[in-house]
């Protein structure tokens, strides 16, 4: 469906943003693009829409290319839809109309249906006649990827479409709002820094590191294989120790046990944090921050050993 490849790309000639970049996207396949800040996420996905030239390069859909602002009248292509991380609503007026601006018009019942279902998806049926400029930054988020939504696109781009949204209500969007794409076959890329995000809703990840790709595949071979502390940095507290070989090995707090049996590792306990189901210990080994799940918080300066997985 989607085919990406370009040789570099930049505001500047001499500063390119991306370079060597290239994959191809299935229908209803999810993509999920990691990055650090200015890491080019955005600039990707404005790319993709058609909104900027991709002048050392070609991107394509179903074998047509997608013309940039150069080539195109109107720049961004018609059967895309992006939701930016600014959200591109109408302030006066209501939610209802935000949704039903983009529809035909032909059918006024079949039009209000089609909006309240929307924002039943994105959890704003309460607030359909509410002026948007009265909404809450999050709530505006939600009204944008419910307008996107509205004539059924083939692809969608979310940039961060999470961010502005509380956490409590985070989880559930999210499973709405990917479980909707998945049922209708819309295919999805997002542009996130949240790596358990991509992890739980992506079927393949793309993280991007000086402008290229440092990596490319499902979120199981990614979590499973984390072989740099660029990568393992994506997942928060993360151990780096040596293997007998002298090769390094990254490995998460819940991969390490503390324990009372002498090993080569011993700690003291610097500090015990709760977590729910569990609290994470953070402990020092000479000179070295490790940080280890355990089933109980343990006491300042207590004691103990660490035992690594055998691998």
């Amino acid at each position: 469906m989607l085919q990406v490849s370009l040789n570099t790309f930049g505001y500047d000639p001499l500063a390119p943003v991306l370079r060597a970049f290239s994959f191809d996207l299935a229908e209803g396949e999810h993509l999920a693009i990691l990055g650090e800040s200015g890491s080019g996420k955005s600039t990707l996905l404005h790319l993709i829409y058609g909104l900027y030239d991709a002048y050392d390069g070609i991107i394509s859909w179903k074998g047509n290319p997608i013309l940039g602002p150069s080539k195109s009248l109107v720049p961004g292509a018609p059967f895309i839809k992006l939701v930016a991380q600014d959200a591109n609503v109408m302030p006066f007026t209501s939610a209802m109309d935000n949704i039903r601006e983009h529809l035909p018009r032909l059918d006024t019942e079949a039009d209000k249906n089609r909006a309240n279902e929307l924002l039943d998806l994105v959890g704003l049926s309460a607030v359909a006649n509410t002026h948007v400029k009265s909404l809450s930054g999050g709530q505006k988020q939600r009204i944008a990827i419910a307008k996107a939504l509205a004539k059924k696109p083939e692809l969608i781009l979310l940039d961060e479409p999470f961010s502005h949204i509380d956490q409590h209500r985070k989880s559930s969007l999210r499973k709405s709002v990917y479980g909707y794409l998945k049922d209708h076959n819309i295919s999805c890329i997002t542009a996130t820094h949240d790596a358990f995000e991509a992890l739980s809703f992506a079927d393949k990840i793309i993280i991007i590191k000086d402008g290229g790709i440092s990596f490319i595949g499902t979120p199981e071979a990614l979590y499973s294989g984390i072989d740099n502390a660029f990568h393992a940095g994506f997942f928060g507290e993360i151990n780096t120790l040596k293997k007998a070989s002298g090769a390094t090995q990254f490995l998460f707090p819940h991969q390490l046990q503390f324990i009372d049996q002498k090993t080569p590792i011993a700690v003291k306990v610097i500090r015990s944090y709760f977590k729910g189901t569990h609290y994470l210990i953070e402990v020092l080994w000479g000179q070295k921050v490790l940080y280890v799940n355990h089933h109980t918080a343990l006491q300042k300066d207590s004691k103990g050993y660490i035992k690594v997985p055998k691998k």
